[in-house]
């Protein structure tokens, strides 16, 4: 890897306890860099190929590439509710059908089905294309429009397509299947070969995605990498990489009444509480069990053990991209509403505490009667969500597991827990020939990227990286927001002078993408 000197040394690295002390000695692990050295994406070659004919092509069809974005967005597929799940899958296989792919079939599960294809354009390199069709629940408030509507409307940023899905995730992936239809149009064949891998049940913590995998597991390790569609421009036209992205435990607690102590069959008045327990306080102090007082240290026992040191190259990408980090900071909080961070820490710390600090958080809690008035009852059950956001080399069913001891051994053995989902983090190098190829590609476009070691967030990339050995990169320029909440959207025409790119720009740097990796040494 290519690397250049810091003006300044930024310290990381991880320093988790070796021993397993109490849970009133816990301390939270901080890291340290001890590298000045930083990654540079502007070193990576641009890539110089031009593909005109391709180009042609999509300017040229833009209308009916711009209503094929539209026809996807408009079909709902709310995995949770099992909303249109099916008509949207099939719509994905019908598509790549449309495409030439050689194979393109429905993969059922457990759970919701996945989609297999594969185009066989007899090239030397595969590429593997993992793609999620499902999408969040539709709030009942807040839209400026109908959700599943697909409608263009003019905001600041220029035209934007406004719907659920717009850009999480299935524009940006209609509009790479839009550049597989310019290439294959025009050249006659793509050139690699494509795998691609969909499942309809991200949105739910993929729990049946790895049947999807199991079938063509083979196959699928015989590819040169895995590529994720999505818009990577802030609204500045800034972009960002990752190549990683932390993993998650989401579960359950739920506290009852029973032989205990408590309430067994329903609420009852509050006077009894004088006599009675209460499932509701019993669950607080379970939940309160897990931190210190102040939320931000998790007091479970040998739950930070696992976490590994940030890699040499970790601590350059972060040296890389701490620049804008910092100049972006006050904006950020202001944007969330947040007026400091954990401690006062400051910006350099609380970017080092988001790339490598794992998480214990309550999704949210409920019991008893939450309207307006009193009611004074004694509920007889109390449930929370909660997740934890897990780092390398955290598992998820190791962490359930250490909670469930804590619990235990704090006498709250009567309280619940219930996995809902959970998978490990994931993790790429920048050198993987898929990346640098990405790198290029964008360099080629005037967007040198900022690289960093991981997302905050989460996603099944485990399936990949770990299971099948492979290097992952998630991008592509363009840009939406709003994904998970209302007027959710993708920019396909900016205002002149922006330097987000609109739809044709976007299909343009997935056809060099392409040609860029079957190069790419």
């Amino acid at each position: 890897m290519r690397v250049s000197r810091l003006a300044a040394v930024v310290a990381l690295g991880i320093a988790c306890q070796p021993s397993t002390p109490p849970s009133s000695e816990v301390t939270r692990p901080r890291a340290q860099v001890t590298t000045a050295e930083t990654f540079d994406a502007k070193q990576v070659p641009p890539y110089t190929g031009a593909h005109d004919a391709a180009y042609a092509f999509i300017d040229a069809n833009l209308r009916a590439h711009v209503e094929n974005l539209r026809r996807w967005v408009r079909q709902p597929s709310i995995s949770a509710q099992n909303n249109g799940i099916q008509r949207m899958a099939e719509l994905v296989r019908d598509d790549l059908i449309a495409l030439g792919f050689k194979e393109a079939e429905l993969v059922p599960t457990t759970g919701h089905p996945g989609v297999w294809g594969y185009y066989d354009a007899g090239a030397e390199k595969t590429l593997a294309v993992y793609m999620m069709y499902d999408v969040q629940p539709v709030e009942p408030t807040g839209w400026s429009v109908d959700a599943f509507e697909g409608a263009l409307v003019d905001r600041p940023l220029g035209k934007v397509l406004m719907a659920r899905g717009a850009t999480n995730q299935k524009a940006p992936e209609r509009a790479f299947l839009n550049a597989l239809e310019a290439i294959i149009r025009t050249q006659g064949k793509l050139p690699v070969n494509l795998m691609v891998v969909a499942e309809g049940e991200e949105e739910l913590g993929s729990p049946h995605f790895n049947e999807v995998i199991d079938k063509y597991e083979a196959r699928l390790k015989t590819a040169s990498g895995v590529f994720f569609p999505f818009n990577s421009q802030e609204p500045d036209g800034d972009v960002g990489m990752f190549m990683g992205v932390k993993g998650i435990l989401a579960f359950e607690m739920e506290a009852r009444g029973g032989p205990h102590g408590g309430p067994v069959k329903s609420e009852i008045h509050g006077s009894y509480k004088v006599i009675t327990d209460s499932p509701v306080l019993r669950l607080t102090q379970a939940i309160a069990s897990l931190t210190s007082p102040d939320g931000n240290t998790i007091l479970v026992p040998r739950y930070y053990d696992a976490i590994r040191a940030p890699s040499d190259e970790e601590q350059q990408l972060t040296n890389g991209m701490l620049p804008q980090w910092v100049a972006q900071d006050s904006a950020s909080r202001a944007g969330m509403g947040i007026e400091q961070w954990i401690d006062s820490m400051s910006a350099r710390d609380a970017l080092i505490e988001y790339l490598f600090s794992t998480t214990m958080n309550v999704d949210g809690i409920w019991s008893g009667y939450s309207g307006p008035g009193m009611k004074t009852i004694l509920p007889h059950v109390a449930t929370a969500k909660l997740d934890s956001r897990l780092v390398p080399d955290q598992d998820p069913d190791s962490a359930l597991a250490l909670i469930r001891a804590h619990l235990d051994a704090k006498g709250f053995t009567d309280v619940t827990l219930r996995k809902l989902s959970g998978y490990p983090p994931a993790q790429s190098s920048v050198s993987a020939p898929l990346v640098r190829a990405a790198i290029g590609t964008y360099h080629k476009y005037g967007f040198p990227p900022s690289v960093a070691p991981r997302l905050a967030g989460s996603a099944p990339y485990y399936v990949f990286t770990k299971r099948l050995g492979l290097p992952m990169v998630a991008g592509g320029i363009g840009h939406g927001s709003g994904a998970h909440g209302p007027d959710e959207y993708m920019v396909i025409e900016p205002k002149s002078g922006s330097r987000v790119a609109g739809l044709a720009a976007i299909e343009k740097f997935y056809v060099d993408l392409l040609y860029a990796l079957s190069a790419a040494r």
